[in-house]
């Protein structure tokens, strides 16, 4: 019999291949042997026919087809016939769950660092727990034993307290337990080491074939097709009048299905599915294992356990364990062969081994346990660690619904509930923006998608990212921590000059942007070490990484008062930020003004010369983005600067952060409006610098040529203009509640540009500024941060940004009278500011207590230095059902509660700062 003591004792140190090499799946002859079995009484391989024949002719056409077979193809047929699209197919190559699917642990916890994700979740338990078994009376094989979540340190324990108080939002019952109560409630753990646990009594487990099966018969109930054994070997793509690639068939081997949409579901496959229709589908495969043990006495009922710190988790397997987690030195599967189907690797023990030594130290009992089977089986990783949902940029019509980082059973209902809902109404109803396959776009000019096609194309990034994602699954999710894979990549022109400045870098799609400036010197972002993994030499003594792991806490970072001195700055005299990395669009053509007032919430047909704030929106009113729009003139030449062009046009700045969900949402609306106008991208080719503070207008009158005064430059305008003798566009607006202009700038003048600015400014005391900071100041102006405190689920009346809307006016906009009837109804959900006296850290995800009942959570937080408070955004309903008036607001008692405990809270009507809107107006 094996052991685990005898696993861990034969695993040999070995230097395992490199991660651009192809290892070929294998077993350690000196490891115990033990059969690659999953551990379920049921799998749908046994129930397969022996013909090869599929299990019934495929349909001349259907309305939606889904490829693949598994937790999230068979929840997204379900979800579609169950919201009325009954002519849906969904073809497996083999039998359902024969991929990735049939070998999943099936474990399902109820909170993350995410309020989308609970609600995903949540949805998830409540199909396999309640729905499925009233339609169609059989069990899915869920079973509620409960979840345990072990914390080692304080900051692992904080981490859970936060998922408490989420929880309570939400109604996920959670319970922090001290080391002794653990103990009790699992006694056969070795608590000595513990901090603390969360325990959540109503987490448990799904069982992949029960739950498939279960979905399958629920859907075919409904009229959809389940086709096994019938494998897609084409895509057919057809190209429209206007340019426009969209699916129009699924050829397979036994006939082809014509039809306007293809959900991608094929989950390791998927890269290979895409292709046929031209997609990319940025994943990897990897090797997943965990172990079944023989019975152990006492195991009986207990919760599933995740050791986060040993990255380790325990699955109850009946009277035994599932024992598995995440290394730093996992397995890439290069060929992904077609015909592997309810299959298995050999597992490398040498890989495993760390995951028995946590297993073992978490409950002893296991060091004298058998090892009854192990199951090694291929899974997909993302370079985010977040799943690929949504219409592909490339191919309308062409859906993804894959890359689940192993976690495809547990968000499988969430999401594919969603996916059917952005399928047959164009978008999803909850905010799915980190999913979003539409931040990924394919390798061609502009931006469309969640990475940038530099990034999609580069697969050193997408190894790179992929593996940090997998061997950080476990690791505390910090609110300041940036991945060290797959940077430099995207650098503006400004890099080098700020990094010998102390510039302390963030990464955002892609691109570097400044953080914070440390007073310490240079700190570069070095090349990717894989974490010492796979023969890499870890670098020794890196600045960069050591300041990451300082701000490794939920209390106040280490450079809070640094920060703090860039805020006040800008506050008292005046701070640059480098803003390169923002979207820079135009929106030109004979039609661009009818695609304008159609595309955004406000009016901007205005004379050239303006610039206005507005919001984008779906037809429900959500808002899609906010971002700044100029009118302009046509260049005389044609240049990144000042396009020439016929008609009229518009040039949008966006946040770098969600530019390509911006360009994927203004391209889509031109697409099916057919407005006559293009969307031109020079994010690359434009540099941007942003100077604000009171002493902004003095230092400028010395570097722009022309007149900076409220009467000759006036708050909102914009003009083309010389900086050291370089042309560029003036704008006069700002994001941190303060004087200023931002200066837009081509790429080969920007060094120049900056030190004149940052000379003019030197006895002025000026400083450079990061994005930190930005999120401080922006907040203590009630400015929004779009997919903090407004996202696609928020519309501008919940958000306090009617003034975006021109409801005054007749002209009719994209989200128009879904906004118009909210009006009409009443608000039934509000943004609210929030401060606190006691000067205490918050970060977003805190509960929100009125008067004794939680009314909501807080989306955004950061500390205020000019008013020394903390300041918290969130969004408030009113427990009885009525409106959310600012009455309601008004005449509450508030308390924001913080890891378990609640501080006493303000709620504001206007900004705490500058409330009367004078200093960006130039009035001190």
């Amino acid at each position: 019999m094996s052991y685990m003591s005898c696993a861990l004792r034969a695993a040999s140190p070995c230097r395992l291949p490199a991660p651009w090499r192809s290892p070929r799946p294998f077993s350690n002859a000196a490891g115990p042997t033990a059969k690659k079995s999953v551990p379920y009484q049921k799998t749908l391989k046994e129930e397969g026919p022996g013909s090869r024949e599929p299990s019934q002719p495929p349909p001349a056409s259907a309305e939606v087809v889904v490829v693949g077979g598994g937790s999230l193809g068979c929840q997204t047929t379900y979800h579609l016939a169950k919201l009325g699209v009954t002519n849906v197919v969904l073809l497996e190559r083999d039998r359902l769950t024969s991929g990735t699917t049939w070998h999943t642990a099936g474990l399902l916890w109820q909170l993350r660092p995410s309020d989308v994700e609970v609600e995903l979740l949540a949805h998830t338990r409540d199909v396999v727990s309640r729905d499925l078994p009233a339609e169609t009376g059989l069990h899915t094989g869920w079973v509620e034993n409960g979840g345990l979540f072990i914390a080692s340190n304080k900051q692992r324990l904080d981490e859970y307290k936060r998922l408490m108080s989420l929880g309570k939002v939400y109604g996920v019952e959670s319970h922090v337990l001290t080391p002794a109560q653990t103990k009790d409630l699992y006694p056969l753990m070795n608590v000595a080491d513990l901090y603390g646990t969360l325990y959540v009594p109503k987490d448990g487990t799904m069982d992949p074939a029960g739950t498939c099966s279960t979905l399958a018969r629920a859907a075919t109930a409904r009229g959809a097709k389940i086709i096994e054994n019938c494998p897609v070997t084409g895509i057919q793509v057809r190209t429209d009048d206007f340019g426009v690639k969209r699916v129009c068939a699924v050829e397979t081997a036994h006939g082809t299905i014509q039809t306007p949409c293809v959900v991608n579901c094929a989950g390791v496959w998927a890269r290979a599915l895409g292709r046929l229709a031209g997609v990319q589908v940025p994943l990897v495969g990897m090797h997943h294992a965990y172990v079944v043990t023989e019975r152990i006495e006492g195991i009986q009922n207990m919760p599933n356990v995740r050791d986060h710190d040993a990255s380790v988790y325990l699955r109850l397997q009946g009277d035994a364990l599932s024992v598995g987690g995440y290394e730093s030195n996992p397995i890439f599967w290069e060929d992904v062969s077609e015909k592997f189907a309810f299959g298995l690797f050999d597992l490398n023990w040498d890989v495993f081994t760390q995951h028995i030594e946590g297993a073992i130290n978490r409950v002893p009992v296991l060091e004298k346990t058998g090892i009854k089977s192990t199951v090694c089986g291929p899974e997909s990783f993302t370079a985010d660690h977040k799943p690929l949902m949504g219409e592909a940029p490339e191919v309308r019509g062409f859906f993804l619904g894959c890359g689940f980082n192993s976690a495809g059973m547990m968000l499988g209902g969430g999401c594919g509930k969603e996916l059917a809902h952005w399928i047959i109404h164009g978008r999803p109803e909850k905010d799915m923006y980190g999913y979003d396959i539409r931040r990924v776009p394919p390798a061609a000019p502009g931006p469309r998608g969640r990475f940038h096609h530099s990034l999609t194309d580069n697969n050193r990034w997408i190894r790179e990212r992929s593996h940090e994602s997998y061997a950080k699954n476990y690791s505390v999710v910090f609110p300041h921590d940036e991945p060290l894979a797959g940077r430099n990549v995207r650098k503006d022109p400004l890099h080098e000059e700020l990094l010998r400045q102390g510039c302390v870098f963030q990464e955002r799609h892609g691109w570097e942007r400044p953080g914070w400036f440390s007073p310490g010197g240079a700190a570069p972002v070095l090349d990717y070490d894989y974490y010492g993994a796979y023969g890499q030499d870890r670098h020794r003594d890196y600045t960069y990484n050591r300041l990451l792991g300082d701000e490794y806490t939920f209390d106040f970072p280490p450079h809070h008062d640094i920060i703090r001195k860039e805020c006040l700055t800008c506050r008292n005299a005046l701070a640059l930020f480098d803003m390169s990395y923002f979207g820079k669009f135009y929106l030109v053509g004979p039609e661009a003004t009818k695609a304008a007032n159609w595309l955004f919430s406000a009016d901007v047909s205005k004379a050239p010369g303006s610039t206005v704030y507005t919001c984008m929106l779906n037809k429900l009113g959500g808002v899609e983005s906010d971002l700044t729009v100029s009118r302009i003139n046509p260049g005389d030449t044609d240049s990144p600067l000042a396009p020439a062009f016929e008609g009229d046009g518009y040039y949008l700045a966006i946040g770098g952060a969600v530019a390509q969900h911006n360009w994927s949402h203004i391209t889509s609306v031109l697409q099916d409006m057919k407005f006559q106008c293009k969307l031109l991208d020079c994010s690359e080719e434009l540099g941007m610098m942003s100077i604000q503070g009171p002493l902004s207008r003095v230092v400028l009158q010395e570097v722009l040529d022309t007149d900076l005064s409220n009467e000759a430059f006036p708050f909102s305008t914009h003009k083309l203009t010389t900086a050291a003798g370089c042309r560029v566009r003036a704008m006069r607006l700002s994001f941190v509640g303060e004087m200023g202009w931002e200066l837009h700038v081509p790429k080969a003048d920007c060094v120049k540009v900056y030190r004149a600015v940052m000379q003019a400014g030197a006895r002025h005391g000026i400083t450079n500024a990061g994005y930190r900071a930005i999120d401080s100041l922006s907040i203590e102006k009630g400015y929004r941060h779009w997919h903090a405190d407004l996202r696609t689920d928020d519309t501008p009346l919940e958000a306090g940004l009617a003034f975006t809307c021109k409801l005054k006016s007749s002209i009719p906009f994209l989200g128009r009278e879904a906004v118009e009837a909210q009006k009409a109804k009443g608000i039934f959900r509000r943004l609210v500011c929030f401060t606190t006296d006691e000067k205490v850290p918050m970060f977003g995800l805190e509960a929100v207590w009125r008067d004794g009942r939680v009314v909501g959570h807080i989306r955004r937080a950061e500390f205020g230095f000019a008013i020394d408070k903390t300041i918290a955004y969130g969004y408030i309903r009113d427990p009885a059902g009525g409106p959310v008036s600012l009455d309601f607001v008004k005449s509450g008692r508030y308390e924001l509660e913080r890891m378990g405990v609640t501080y006493p809270a303000q709620a504001h009507t206007k900004s705490p700062f500058d409330p009367d809107n004078k200093r960006v107006k130039g009035f001190y």
